[in-house]
């Protein structure tokens, strides 16, 4: 078996009873079978299309020769860099693949003016870009898109000899595509975006930039009987009921990467969690751990510990590699992508949640939508300091004229079986330090921090923050870009969208009751310092 799990401890304990059960009511062999009533009839309509997934190595054995005859023609055209606009599952998935690959692929997946004008810069010459939506009107990619065919004009260079489309069949980006002549790959309309990772939206753009994609399909291939059997060594019943099915259930979910070949795991397997689970006020919280972090484990009663290690029996022969009631894994990229798929499915089950629909990711492309529309006049500060505007709810900036006192009060709200959630609305590659914020934050209040890049997060852990359990507390980081960039034939800017998809989703978190601190960085290069300094 090409995925081994070992548990201990309180997980052994739900295993061992909730394992059986899932193997007498068939639920391995129901879910390959792709029947939609395994989690109740209100998700039946939403299961019915979302259980392509299980058969996603056979169907996209196809696309192999396909993607490695058009990256032979792309290189036959000079063509050495491949560069992807997707958000959500359209990116995370291939940027795993690609990072464990060691091949290099650009994926922008932000509307940060400077991000987008970083990779526009970035061997523009010699550049492809792959445009992938599932739904085809993502604001985010056909933002992306709009740039890329301005600036390959402005070269003479013809888009249609340099762009790729990934979407599903029927889509408004499928008659666009082929009315302009780009090549077209359709995906599976029966998986959902987060599931997708070995359909076309994982392997077009990993194959183009040079992924072993038949390699991955494989390793998924060794694994798919052991999942569909109806049998208490399954590891995708394993993974669902430890992740699900402790009693009391830990519902924030610690992901370790203690040695594995593989990179960025964390950040894939953090949208299926988050999106598939995080609704009707239930779900498992993902937290994207280092090596050095797992003792929080040990702290935090309701944090359950999952440690993706290098070898399959590291943890049988080493006994110091062993961590009484963690989930330790390892396996091969694809085994374990399949695995996860399963075991969230299961998990599902579990919870009593369709994990296959994601009804409050749409709220904030509503509000966002509204705000360029309407594009009304910035909300004014509550003050300003050392640069930093500050703005949020009223319990936490009423009454004090500080950045460092505004955040103690964002802390001081967090609930007992809460988390801080970070929410960083700004260009990464010129503020990379930001993300360190979770780590001094979580050397200050005793829980679980999470760190998103806005707004890639929208389309993974947005759906959680808003859908899950109302225990989060809500910090934004957003900033006036030095320069902005103006989307073609679109009546507002790069830097105008982000700012309304930072306000629009603060807005809707507020209206479900979220407190939220947002923090602008007039000055970022400076101001960035000033933030720090707030925290000690």
């Amino acid at each position: 078996m090409s995925v081994k799990i070992h548990v201990s401890g309180q997980v052994k304990e739900a295993v061992e009873a909730t394992v059986p059960t899932l193997v007498d009511d068939l639920v391995a062999s129901s879910i390959t079978g792709q029947d939609p009533a395994l989690w109740g009839p209100e998700a039946e309509a939403e299961a019915t299309k979302r259980l392509g997934f299980t058969e996603a190595v056979s169907a996209s054995r196809p696309l192999v020769e396909e993607i490695v005859e058009l990256r032979e023609k792309l290189q036959a055209l000079g063509v050495d860099h491949i560069v992807l606009a997707g958000m959500g599952g359209s990116s995370l998935a291939p940027e795993v693949i690609t990072r464990t690959a060691g091949v290099e692929l650009t994926v922008l997946d932000s509307t940060a003016p400077g991000q987008v004008e970083a990779a526009l810069a970035d061997r523009l010459a010699t550049s492809a870009l792959v445009v992938s939506s599932k739904s085809g009107s993502t604001v985010e990619t056909d933002s992306q898109r709009r740039v890329y065919e301005k600036a390959w004009r402005d070269l003479g260079v013809d888009p249609k000899d340099r762009i790729i489309v990934v979407t599903d069949p029927g889509s408004p980006l499928e008659a666009s595509a082929k009315e302009a002549g780009y090549r077209v790959f359709l995906a599976d309309p029966n998986v959902g975006g987060r599931y997708s990772a070995l359909t076309a939206f994982g392997l077009v753009p990993s194959g183009l930039a040079g992924a072993d994609i038949g390699e991955l399909l494989d390793e998924a291939e060794a694994i798919e009987l052991y999942l569909a059997t109806d049998d208490e060594d399954n590891p995708g019943l394993i993974l669902g009921a430890a992740i699900a099915g402790t009693k009391p259930l830990k519902n924030k979910l610690g992901i370790v990467s203690d040695g594995t070949h593989i990179v960025g795991f964390a950040d894939w397997a953090e949208q299926l969690i988050a999106e598939s689970t995080g609704k009707i006020g239930r779900g498992l919280l993902p937290v994207v751990l280092d090596v050095h972090s797992p003792e929080l484990g040990e702290k935090l009663p309701d944090l359950q510990i999952v440690r993706l290690v290098r070898e399959a029996d590291q943890f049988h022969l080493l006994p110091q590699n062993r961590h009484d009631g963690e989930i330790l894994m390892s396996g091969s990229l694809g085994g374990l992508i399949l695995t996860w798929e399963y075991g969230v499915a299961v998990a599902g089950r579990l919870l009593g949640i369709n994990p296959f629909d994601q009804p409050d990711v749409e709220s904030a492309k509503v509000a966002t939508r509204g705000l360029l529309d309407a594009q009304p006049e910035p909300e004014a500060p509550v003050f300003t300091a050392d640069g930093i505007e500050v703005r949020g709810t009223a319990s936490i900036v009423s009454g004090v004229d500080t950045v460092s006192s505004a955040i103690s009060n964002l802390l001081a709200a967090t609930p007992v079986d809460g988390y801080v959630a970070i929410q960083a609305y700004v260009d990464r590659l010129a503020l990379p330090q930001l993300e360190e914020l979770r780590d001094a934050i979580a050397a200050k209040i005793a829980r679980p921090v999470t760190f998103g890049w806005g707004p890639r997060f929208l389309h993974s852990t947005g759906q959680f923050h808003k859908g899950g359990p109302a225990s989060g507390v809500f910090l934004q980081i957003t900033e006036n870009a030095a320069t902005d960039l103006a989307v073609p034939d679109r009546p507002f800017t790069f830097g105008q969208l982000i700012q309304a998809q930072a306000a629009g989703d603060a807005s809707v978190l507020e209206q479900h009751g979220r407190p939220v601190l947002r923090l602008n960085l007039t000055d970022p290069s400076t101001d960035v310092t000033s933030l720090f300094d707030s925290l000690t």
